[in-house]
């Protein structure tokens, strides 16, 4: 997979969190269907079940299907440096790396955002993943680039070599692998101060896609992962994330 095919992947993986997130909050107007021509079908109401617990009613494959529209059309439509961004390209090119250093400036998410069709806008307005005016397109992808410019810019981790093929929760091995702190960096100084952990075990990671990493930063605080959820078994023993897990396998992207 080269460099712009991967970051696609990744974006269609960030769209598909940001998508989940908002869908399957109560009351949000579920996905069914897009025509090929990009314009939705007629939005069908629907009461979804939160995240922590989905349930039937929200459709695994019609996000899929939902996420990978918005996914291929927007990333379509991305400047080239966008596309190609990678950690190497931000250490070789000051201008690059000032452009999309975190956080993004809200001139670089209007730039990006105004490159997005009107067909996807109007996409993301009949389901309900923007509600003007208490939010616009500009709000929608300030997230999705964030965690999008994140993932691909990250430095090569020391622990590469335990990357797993299949994420350690849901087992899905067709989408792009993020890794996961175990232990959060933000409280490591507090986890040495309160005894809590030792040092070799600071640094310990899981392979999570990015709708299983999502979730496992939804389910609890940095606090509460770093002392009760500090290993990959503790955390798939939990009944919300097996619920989860099982929901979110069914997920089948129809692109490669």
């Amino acid at each position: 997979m080269d460099n712009v095919a991967g970051n696609e992947a990744v974006l269609r993986d960030c769209i598909f969190s940001a998508i989940v997130e908002k869908s399957i909050s109560p009351t949000k107007k579920t996905p069914k269907a897009i025509k090929k021509g990009g314009t939705p079908k007629k939005a069908a109401s629907t009461e979804a079940q939160p995240c922590e617990n989905p349930g039937k009613e929200v459709d695994a494959s019609a996000l899929a299907e939902f996420s990978d529209y918005l996914a291929t059309e927007i990333f379509g439509s991305l400047p080239e440096e966008l596309k190609g961004l990678s950690y190497h390209a931000i250490q070789n090119d000051a201008a690059l790396s000032a452009t999309w250093s975190l956080p993004l400036t809200l001139s670089v998410t209007e730039e990006v955002s105004a490159y997005v069709s009107a067909d996807v806008v109007d996409s993301l307005v009949a389901y309900a993943m923007i509600e003007p005016p208490k939010s616009d397109i500009q709000s929608f992808m300030a997230g999705v680039l964030s965690a999008f410019v994140s993932a691909v810019t990250i430095p090569p981790p020391k622990w590469v070599s335990t990357k797993t093929s299949a994420c350690e929760i849901c087992e899905r091995d067709w989408v792009p692998m993020t890794y996961h702190h175990l232990i959060p960096r933000q409280i490591h100084a507090k986890v040495l101060k309160r005894g809590w952990h030792e040092e070799q075990q600071l640094n310990s990671v899981a392979w999570l896609c990015r709708a299983c990493h999502t979730f496992v930063h939804r389910m609890a605080s940095n606090e509460e992962l770093a002392r009760e959820w500090y290993t990959i078994d503790r955390i798939c023993e939990r009944e919300d994330v097996q619920k989860w897990a099982q929901w979110v396998r069914r997920v089948r992207w129809k692109k490669t």
